[in-house]
């Protein structure tokens, strides 16, 4: 086995804290504008990235982790570094979600990757509280745009802040699901999680 990927255990420790020194540095240094980790959900692996502004990105396995982290270096920088200790609010604040031991995130949010109308739209979602559901006509009409109902289905869509920004707290007007970017099981299992609270 080659060296650069280490079965002993203690080698794995070993590469962790090189890891954590060397995003230390470059943030101390100020050469680490993105930081991700990944970890583990009941809707599957998710991939979290923040910004010196907030959490800037939710992404599902099925989204590609590795394009996820490219896109990043592509639109916001390529300092980009696996720093997981960056994201350990997060991550925790997300295991209590879904340990049922939190209704509200508590986290700075960066909404850079989306503007205009779809940022408005996600700047409301985050108003719409734990348990609780509206229609794409409602939010629609809540952002000043009543007849913009597919333009709030592409913000949903394209939310790259999904469970944090809770666009799964969406749906039709006939009260049926609609889209959801995880899928709809994820979708269903996000809201019976909050109904059961």
């Amino acid at each position: 086995m080659s060296a650069l990927f280490p079965t002993d255990p203690t080698d794995a420790a070993s590469l962790d804290r090189l890891r954590g020194r060397l995003a230390d540095d470059a943030a101390r240094e100020g050469l680490l504008d993105v930081a991700y980790r990944q970890v583990d959900s009941p809707v599957g692996p998710l991939l979290l990235a923040t910004t010196p502004r907030g959490l800037v990105r939710v992404a599902y396995s099925f989204e590609d982790l590795d394009g996820v982290v490219e896109d990043l270096a592509q639109r916001l920088s390529p300092r980009v570094l696996h720093a997981p200790a960056r994201l350990d609010d997060a991550a925790r604040q997300l295991e209590e979600y879904f340990s049922r031991a939190r209704t509200r995130f508590d986290l700075a949010v960066d909404l850079t990757l989306s503007r205009g109308f779809r940022r408005t739209v996600l700047e409301y979602l985050r108003t719409i509280g734990y348990g609780e559901t509206e229609s794409y006509a409602e939010v629609a009409g809540h952002v000043g745009n009543p007849g913009a109902v597919r333009a709030v289905g592409s913000a949903c869509a394209t939310n790259p802040l999904p469970i944090v920004v809770p666009c799964h707290r969406v749906l039709r007007s006939d009260g049926t699901l609609g889209g959801y970017l995880g899928g709809l099981p994820a979708k269903e299992l996000l809201l019976s999680l909050e109904r059961a609270a």
